[in-house]
């Protein structure tokens, strides 16, 4: 007989928690091992029960859930961790997959659907909402145009890029190059100019594209 999916619980919303945890506590084949209220305390508890999976909120009250999901993926390389939240915007998304997430779904999503995604992520899936399945897709297919020598990021600039594109906030990048968050948010400006996009995961995947042919 297979063992039960051990699963944690990272989310600030008492009634949410409360309802996922009777949801796992009752459901053959899942066993619930730890529910956190914020991220501090899950970077804490959850290395000591060793989940199998994660169920992690992004906005949460101190350190959001995607740095939260970074931390995690380096001290639990071997758990998945699931974002369930409200936010379906591409940076969030995108950030939330580069900090090591294996899957994306909404808080609207049913139990069945909840359950059926902590089943396929422990099988090597990436579960997502149709819909987010859909925005990652469609930032994956935009054309990305050539860029010419005069557009070239500056070392600062590219600095800044490289940090955003493994799902920093612009805080978060302020405090690793030791600079403020207004100059983050210039540099990005500039950035934003040079590649000619509109957001932060346009600037991310002219990295990635960037990157990619420098190292061929």
């Amino acid at each position: 007989m297979s063992e039960d999916i051990k699963v944690a619980i990272v989310e600030d919303n008492t009634g949410v928690r409360e309802g996922w945890s009777r949801l796992l506590e009752k459901t053959a084949g899942f066993r619930l091992v730890c529910a956190c209220a914020d991220a501090e305390t899950s970077l804490v508890e959850l290395p000591r029960w060793r989940p199998d999976v994660v169920l992690m909120d992004i906005n949460l009250p101190k350190m959001s859930g995607i740095e939260c999901t970074a931390r995690l993926s380096m001290s639990l390389p071997k758990a998945r961790i699931l974002m369930v939240t409200v936010y379906q915007d591409d940076d969030s998304i995108f950030r939330a997959l580069q900090a090591g997430a294996s899957g994306y779904l909404l808080k609207r999503s049913s139990g069945a659907e909840l359950l059926r995604a902590i089943r396929e992520v422990m099988t090597g899936g990436a579960p997502m909402t149709g819909e987010i399945a859909r925005r990652v897709i469609r930032s994956f297919q935009k054309p990305t145009a050539a860029i010419e020598p005069e557009a070239e990021l500056t070392p600062r600039e590219m600095d800044v890029l490289g940090w955003v594109a493994k799902g920093l906030a612009s805080k978060e990048v302020a405090d690793v190059l030791g600079i403020s968050t207004n100059t983050v948010s210039i540099h990005l400006k500039h950035i934003y100019s040079k590649l000619h996009v509109c957001s932060r995961t346009e600037a991310a995947v002219k990295y990635l594209d960037m990157t990619a042919n420098r190292a061929v």
